[in-house]
């Protein structure tokens, strides 16, 4: 009797440690009743231009010849010179602006130009407004060229990742750090973000809860940090094996054999 009593308390140890709630676990749990708040959609496109930031400036227009001096120079690796000719490899790439501590960069001919602050939408907007001065319906294509965001935690590939499209929600950067591991806190993820002036602001997000849309942090904006929370589980395991629950299984199942053994 004390046997079977030893063997149902082993198997019931073993199936509350493996047992995790739906609550804990799925995100996006009350989608169906969501209400999008007004102007949560435009979060993106109000992304700022910040110091350190590089940007890629192209500067087009009917006369192709006319807008050729606001473009820097394409670069390429080189591999020497022969006859007094330089020789390039590999595919040209256009160069960057480097915003400076100011918030400013230098762009050819209009000189120095501040960009802090303002998202690509508007210095796309100022620069055209310089450069028609000189040209004639000049078009402005803006982008940062070194958007990339860190994620670390309790996910299965941290590390930093580079976005080409600057268009990042949370959920998708937990995408390509391979999603959480289930020792992943889904109710307390850290999203730490640099402001312009070099303060820090960051927010606690509940990936449980669809309203979670509404968040200015459920959007990444550049140089963003996240970080998944170990879940109590997983903080208790940093002072014993994380694999309790397996030897807990498997002790029950030698007891079983031992007590058949012996009968």
């Amino acid at each position: 009797m004390f046997k079977f009593k030893f063997i149902l308390c082993l198997f019931f140890l073993a199936f509350l440690s493996s047992c995790v709630s739906r609550e804990e676990m799925v995100y996006f749990q009350n989608l169906d009743q969501l209400k999008v708040e007004d102007g949560s959609s435009s979060i993106y496109e109000n992304l700022e231009i910040k110091p350190n930031d590089q940007l890629s400036i192209t500067v087009s227009a009917e006369e192709i010849e006319a807008a050729m001096p606001f473009n820097l120079p394409y670069i390429g690796n080189v591999m020497g010179s022969q006859m007094g000719e330089v020789r390039i490899s590999g595919t040209p790439a256009l160069q960057s602006y480097l915003v400076n501590a100011d918030g400013e960069i230098q762009f050819p001919i209009l000189g120095s130009v501040k960009v802090a602050g303002l998202n690509r939408k508007e210095l796309s907007l100022k620069l055209q407004k310089e450069i028609s001065e000189y040209i004639q319906n000049p078009i402005v294509i803006v982008r940062i060229s070194n958007f990339q965001v860190t994620v670390l935690g309790e996910v299965r590939q941290p590390g930093t990742f580079p976005v080409t499209d600057e268009y990042l929600s949370l959920p998708k950067a937990l995408g390509l750090a391979g999603d959480m591991t289930i020792y992943g806190k889904r109710k307390n993820v850290l999203v730490v973000r640099e402001t312009e002036n070099g303060d820090k602001k960051h927010a606690y997000l509940d990936l449980t809860d669809a309203d979670i849309v509404n968040s200015p942090f459920y959007y990444l904006q550049q140089n963003d940090v996240v970080y998944v929370e170990p879940n109590g589980p997983q903080l208790q395991s940093a002072s014993y094996n994380r694999n309790a629950s397996v030897y807990i299984s498997i002790a029950s199942v030698l007891v079983s054999l031992a007590v058949l053994i012996t009968r």
